[in-house]
């Protein structure tokens, strides 16, 4: 995983009026926690961020008025009606230290022919692993599964380094039978 270099000047005004004023000039308002540190309020390049934020788990670097500071996105608020970016939490990791994140669960593979569908219980896997190598994401083969099996969490292959952070039982794909229709004629010979 590579790392994104993101500039950052520290935040000495709060509240909803300079979050506006920041908003219209293109900055997104942030705040950096962890590591037992106080929190440090910022103000990010709106579209720089939000390139970023494309890749899931994304590795930032941060440049903090010349500190150097490695983070990962925590919680990210948008706009629900435009998609622009609100705010965003950000957490201080390190090189070698494990933490635990939601990567996108994908399928490869056919399933076996008559119709079946896929039911994704969960779309996301909950994993640990080291912050500078995080998984994009994570891959279930469904390759020939019928109608009643289904993908435990322990089932899917993770890349090296990465430890399951839910129980290895937990479901997250299922095939499901497809439903058919009566024909409309036997419902009517029925009555």
């Amino acid at each position: 995983m590579s790392e994104v270099k993101i500039p950052a000047q520290v935040r000495r005004e709060f509240g909803k009026g300079f979050a506006r004023r920041a908003r219209v000039a293109g900055q997104v308002p942030a705040v950096v926690y962890g590591h037992g540190g106080e929190p440090v309020h910022l103000t990010l390049p709106g579209h720089d961020m939000m390139m970023a934020l494309k890749t899931p788990n994304v590795l930032i670097s941060l440049d903090i008025e010349g500190r150097e500071e490695l983070v990962i996105p925590k919680a990210v608020q948008r706009d629900a009606l435009k998609g622009f970016l609100v705010h965003v939490d950000l957490l201080v990791v390190s090189k070698g230290e494990k933490v635990t994140v939601e990567v996108p669960v994908q399928t490869e593979g056919e399933l076996a022919p008559g119709g079946n569908l896929l039911e994704h219980v969960l779309n996301t896997l909950t994993v640990e692993a080291e912050a500078t190598h995080l998984p994009e994401s994570v891959t279930a083969n469904i390759a020939g599964l019928e109608a009643g099996a289904s993908v435990l969490a322990k089932d899917v292959v993770l890349p090296a380094g990465t430890s399951l952070a839910v129980d290895g039982d937990t479901v997250v794909l299922q095939v499901l039978a497809a439903q058919t229709e009566a024909p409309a004629e036997a419902e009517s010979t029925e009555a």
